[in-house]
């Protein structure tokens, strides 16, 4: 009797998991029969986390471009190589001669640490007076007087401002901002307008905060019916030119758009010697940008950001380019003690071939996505994934349904941490990859990547949560 009733329960179960299997294939093959999906790239990849069998594949090996799934792969390895407690520093010093009457002949120095928060708008709690703290610093250390500069070394970032795959109409506007020693407020700036009644009517520039020294901007942004945010910032990294086109709402006395900063070590200098002045503290020189020797500075504070587990929340919640590159660029310092893009790719390569996970399908151009020459296959992000499972501070940055980036899935259907995922968006690409938790206590692992479809992204999304929905009540 045992044995029968063994018997069939495992012919019960089989025939349950490839009744679940078949429907979730069926409604694959219907989806991708549909006229917009007919002809796009797609390639998905599930994965049962306890017996690492494969639960679903299509084209599983195919490079697809990941969008902004790609910061999954980014911040694993920062969560790996740089740990949960990393904080970046940046250190307040001097150097040269200080008098007893608390003249310094020499040099206040900063020494950026690419801190990638300082001053954002994430973690404005935790940045409270922050310069006010650093001039501060200074005179607590007895000095009252400057007959010298202030530098501002750069040097533990390589001198790129952006990736050089990035487009034209990215760079211009805040999510298209890259790392920098000296990164501050996000790297970003606020342009606000104030339009007309009428649509298609010139707008006009009523203010920029924070002001930029030598900033040009061309506005061509006219009025329109549209309730929309459509105006966008074209220039480029090494100038300070801007042309802004587009259409924002009419009839609006205030309406205000964001844009990147390429040159933020100039805005950390100039507020920095400003908040001096108000603490009574005055520089005779310049505004100097170069490299010191550490040996030679004396170190009154240092200001620490918060820790890797706490900007990684956010940038995976929210999806901050910005916040990736930092992580991307942090793993060639701490591995070769300068921040370049492309060692730092390197490094990570190496990372995950040691751990045993080729990386022959991964093509990785940046740390964010925002590259459209990035190309990962769904099979990469199903690997690693199931590496970092065991990861539980990594697993809580990625956002739940009804959260983040995810705000648009359904967390009445995907409730609580069923679905901890990251997406990816930009023109005709949509993807998901992470964890889904199944009604029958199993743990899947996810990649599902479309690229080259001609329907709409919301259109999408409901079918991809359909195929949620159906794998989690269904296997």
């Amino acid at each position: 009797m045992n044995a029968r009733f063994f018997l069939i329960s495992i012919f019960s179960f089989l025939v349950f998991q490839s009744t679940a299997q078949g429907n979730f294939e069926n409604a694959v093959k219907q989806l991708l029969q549909k006229p917009e999906y007919k002809n796009a790239s797609v390639g998905m990849h599930v994965v049962d986390l306890a017996s690492d069998e494969t639960v679903y594949s299509i084209n599983p090996k195919r490079v697809l471009i990941p969008a902004s799934t790609m910061k999954l792969l980014t911040s694993a390895t920062a969560f790996e190589m740089l740990g949960l407690d990393y904080r970046f520093e940046t250190k307040i010093g001097y150097r040269g001669k200080l008098e007893k009457e608390g003249i310094l002949n020499g040099d206040l120095v900063v020494i950026g640490g690419a801190d990638p928060a300082l001053g954002s708008e994430y973690f404005q709690d935790y940045y409270i007076d922050f310069l006010q703290n650093w001039a501060r610093s200074i005179k607590n250390a007895g000095i009252t007087k400057v007959n010298g500069n202030l530098v501002l070394d750069a040097s533990v970032y390589d001198t790129e401002r952006v990736p050089d795959t990035w487009i034209w109409g990215d760079i211009g506007n805040y999510y298209g901002v890259g790392a920098n020693a000296f990164t501050i407020y996000d790297n970003m700036f606020r342009i606000t307008f104030r339009s007309p009644k009428k649509a298609d009517k010139q707008t006009k520039v009523i203010a920029v905060s924070p002001k930029i020294k030598g900033m040009a901007i061309t506005n061509e942004v006219l009025s329109a019916d549209s309730n929309s945010d459509n105006a966008y910032v074209f220039g480029g990294p090494f100038d300070k030119a801007r042309t802004i086109r587009g259409t924002i709402p009419r009839n609006r006395s205030a309406f205000t758009i964001k844009a990147a900063i390429h040159q933020p070590e100039e805005i950390v200098a100039q507020e920095f010697l400003n908040t001096l002045a108000n603490e009574g503290l005055f520089i005779t020189g310049k505004m100097l940008f170069e490299p010191v020797n550490k040996k030679d500075v004396e170190t009154v504070y240092i200001q620490e950001s918060p820790n890797l587990e706490q900007i990684a929340e956010v940038l995976n919640h929210e999806s901050i380019n910005l916040f990736a590159e930092h992580f991307l660029k942090q793993l060639a310092v701490e591995k070769n003690g300068v921040g370049s893009r492309n060692d730092a790719i390197d490094v990570l390569k190496q990372f995950w071939e040691q751990k045993g996970i080729s990386t022959e399908y991964l093509f990785m151009l940046d740390g964010s996505g925002l590259s459209h020459f990035n190309a990962v296959a769904p099979e990469f992000f199903t690997d690693f994934l199931r590496y970092m499972w065991q990861n539980t501070a990594y697993k809580n940055s990625l956002p739940n349904a009804g959260e983040g980036t995810l705000k648009q899935l359904n967390k009445t259907l995907l409730p609580g941490k069923t679905l901890q995922a990251k997406s990816g968006s930009m023109t005709r690409v949509r993807c998901y990859s992470g964890y889904l938790q199944t009604d029958s206590g199993k743990t899947l692992v996810f990649s599902f990547m479309f690229n080259h479809f001609s329907g709409s992204h919301s259109a999408l999304i409901k079918e991809i949560e359909q195929l949620f929905v159906l794998l989690k009540t269904s296997y």
